[in-house]
C-alpha cells in the first residue's frame, strides 16, 4: 500500500527570537493543534529557498503566519505566490492562516496593504456571512466565535471571484472562499491562549502608545475551540 500523501505546512518565517525560545514556533503550532495524524506532516521553510512541493504531491497544504508583510514582496514569499496559483490550477486543498490568508488574496489578485484603523489584536469575535449557512466547511458553525488575531496588514480587496464567509469589527474579509478546495482565514487557528498572551505581553509598550488597553487584551484572552476546529475540519475534508 503506497504512504499517504503528507500534510506540508509551509513555514513562512520565523518568529523573534526571544518569542522562539518561548513557545516554539509555527510548525510547533500547527503540529500541536493538528494533534496526533496517521498522515505525516511535513515543514516547508520557503524563506530559507527550500523547494516548495510539487503540486499533487501532498494531500493538504496550510501556508502559515510570518512576522514578514506581504507588501515588502520578499523573493521568497512572491515565489510562494507564483506557487498558490499553481496549487490552485490544479485544485489541490489549501490553507492559508494570517500571512497565508493575505498571500493568497495577493496572488489571485486581491489587495493587501496596512488598515486605516491600524492593528488588529487579541481574542475577537468573527461573524460568519450568509454565504457561510451553505459553505462546505462553515455550513454547521455557529454564525459567531473567538478567534485569536493579530496582525498589521489586511485583505483590503479580495480577489475576483472570492466568496467572503467571515468578518470581524475591523476586517471585513476574515475568511475567504477562493474554490472549492482552497481557503484562507485572517485568524489563527493554531494558537493556544499562552500564544495569544505572549504576542500581547510583546508589543505591550507599542500598543499602549498606540491607545490599546492592554490589560482587557489580556483579560479577554480565552479558548477558541470553534477557531481551532476550522483547522481540524478542512483537514478532515
Amino acid at each position: 500500500m503506497p504512504s499517504p500523501k503528507p500534510i506540508v505546512i509551509l513555514q513562512m518565517g520565523r518568529p523573534p527570537d526571544d518569542f522562539r525560545r518561548r513557545l516554539g514556533e509555527q510548525q510547533d503550532w500547527f503540529n500541536s493543534a493538528i494533534g496526533d495524524s496517521s498522515t505525516p506532516v511535513e515543514v516547508v521553510r520557503p524563506f530559507l529557498d527550500e523547494p516548495l512541493p510539487a503540486p499533487g504531491s501532498f494531500s493538504v497544504a496550510i501556508i502559515s503566519g510570518s512576522w514578514a508583510m506581504v507588501t515588502d514582496r520578499e523573493p521568497w514569499s512572491e515565489r510562494t505566490a507564483n506557487w498558490i496559483r499553481e496549487v490552485m490550477a490544479a485544485g489541490d486543498p489549501l490553507l492559508g492562516v494570517c500571512y497565508g490568508h493575505q498571500l493568497m488574496a495577493h496572488a489571485l489578485g486581491g489587495e493587501v496593504d496596512y488598515h486605516p484603523r491600524g492593528r488588529e489584536i487579541g481574542t475577537k469575535q468573527i461573524t460568519l456571512s450568509e454565504h457561510a449557512a451553505s459553505d462546505p466547511l462553515f455550513a454547521s458553525f455557529p454564525e459567531q466565535f473567538d478567534a485569536h488575531l493579530t496582525h498589521e496588514q489586511f485583505v483590503l480587496k479580495p480577489p475576483a471571484g472570492a466568496t467572503v464567509l467571515g468578518r470581524s469589527d475591523r476586517d471585513a474579509h476574515q475568511i475567504l472562499r477562493y474554490g472549492p478546495n482552497a481557503v484562507s482565514v485572517q485568524f489563527h487557528p493554531e494558537f493556544t491562549p499562552d500564544i495569544m498572551r505572549a504576542c500581547i505581553e510583546r508589543r505591550a509598550d507599542r500598543l499602549k502608545t498606540e491607545g490599546a488597553a492592554v490589560e482587557a487584551l489580556l483579560d479577554d484572552v480565552t479558548d477558541t475551540p470553534q477557531a481551532h476546529r476550522v483547522l481540524l475540519d478542512f483537514l478532515d475534508r
